[in-house]
């Protein structure tokens, strides 16, 4: 029912059919410890912008969330392989059928590329149609004299460094809304088109937004805002809102797991998130750093398989190997990015875990965020065409590259299998 209230949600647990996640609504997050969300001035203009949106039609069917869900189950068993990947941030300034057309075609030939050189059917998972928002590090941003609010995404404020651009404002959540059923509807036309089912994904980050599109379908609480939801390495320690969130969706859920991440943790998380130990349900995105994978990653698997937890390992080379460079830019090497992606298959090899999937921020322009790639990239390249707004971006080269090295890694998984 797309207009169920949050007010008649949260009087009464949600029943999925599979289990009861006990004492959970779609808004006893706001009991919990919630961090990384904006200080809007206006409560008021708040709680009426998510009022409304709780009465808008969903994004995403649960039909196509459990599809998604039972095709992540049989990547865990070895039986298909994920692509997850798009941008680090959407933008409302970049937003383009071309612009959604670049990256749907780059993804169509990196999937079709690793289903040939694995024999596995590739799942298609964009980072795309919801990706607005974005953690930070520090806030308030201070620029000499100046101290204003963090750019936190378009759905929450703008990147210029003025009072009005970095306010916060709830109504930016309707344009967020509006450019997402948007580029669903042109990812729908063109997977017709190819014959090969998309399904979307973001970070879920900003809860009031996030909360706003639950929808209670046949006894389910699932999110309509996208098929496929993550929770981010600043949002998953213990007592997060974000988990708490997350644990009563039907939907398939991620969860970042960087250097910080102890296995006792882990195990803390997939017990919260999955109680009944669902095939497909939980996926552990890792993003480790070329220079720590080695030392992280091997005792996560450890705790993972003693407790013959089923989840899908997916590798994230992106996050830990971002530098700033000697002009002030925020990049990634693809070389580090490579060597990351080789020791997450090794490591995973070796120690009895199946590596199941690719978590990529990349774009079909032809942007310069990335240094190295067969048609180089230099340092001193990078201002060229340096267009994203938070992290940066593989171009189509990189990224084809990529996709070809994790093809013949993951082919091999499956001839030693």
């Amino acid at each position: 029912m797309a207009g169920t209230s949050l007010t008649l949600a949260r009087r009464s647990p949600i029943r999925d059919g599979r289990r009861v996640a006990h004492g959970w609504t779609p808004l006893s997050w706001r009991d919990r410890d919630v961090r990384q969300q904006p200080a809007y001035p206006d409560p008021d203009a708040l709680a009426a912008a998510t009022r409304e949106l709780a009465a808008y039609p969903g994004l995403v069917s649960l039909s196509e969330m459990d599809a998604l869900h039972q095709a992540l189950g049989e990547a865990q068993m070895r039986r298909a392989f994920l692509l997850q990947g798009g941008d680090c941030a959407e933008s409302f300034a970049e937003f383009s059928p071309e612009t959604i057309r670049a990256g749907h075609t780059l993804m169509d030939a990196m999937a079709s590329l690793l289903a040939r050189a694995t024999g596995v059917p590739v799942i298609r998972l964009a980072r795309l149609a919801g990706q607005f928002a974005k953690p930070r590090s520090t806030d308030p941003e201070v620029r000499g004299d100046a101290r204003l609010p963090a750019y936190r995404g378009d759905i929450v404020n703008g990147i210029a460094f003025d009072r009005a651009a970095r306010t916060p404002d709830p109504e930016r959540m309707f344009r967020a809304y509006g450019q997402a059923t948007a580029t669903l509807s042109h990812l729908r036309s063109l997977s017709r088109a190819s014959g090969k089912p998309i399904y979307t994904s973001h970070e879920a980050l900003l809860l009031d937004y996030e909360a706003a599109l639950v929808r209670i379908e046949n006894g389910r609480a699932f999110s309509s805002a996208a098929h496929f939801l993550w929770i981010g390495d600043r949002t998953r320690f213990p007592g997060s809102a974000h988990v708490e969130f997350a644990r009563g969706l039907a939907n398939p859920v991620g969860i970042k797991c960087g250097p910080s991440l102890e296995p006792e943790a882990l195990i803390a998380m997939l017990e919260a998130l999955d109680p009944e130990r669902e095939p497909g349900r939980v996926t552990l995105i890792i993003r480790m750093g070329a220079d720590l994978i080695d030392h992280r990653l091997p005792p996560l698997i450890r705790a993972v398989r003693a407790l013959g937890r089923p989840v899908l390992w997916s590798c994230d080379p992106m996050h830990g190997n971002t530098i700033k460079s000697a002009s002030g830019y925020k990049t990634r090497a693809l070389e580090r990015i490579m060597a990351e992606t080789r020791r997450f298959f090794e490591i995973c090899t070796a120690e009895g875990a199946i590596p199941g999937g690719m978590h990529l921020e990349m774009t079909g322009q032809d942007v310069t965020e990335c240094t190295g790639g067969l048609v180089p990239v230099m340092e001193e390249n990078l201002g060229d065409r340096y267009h994203t707004h938070c992290d940066p971006r593989l171009n189509a080269g990189q990224a084809l590259e990529l996709a070809a090295l994790v093809g013949g890694l993951a082919r091999q998984t499956v001839q030693e299998a």
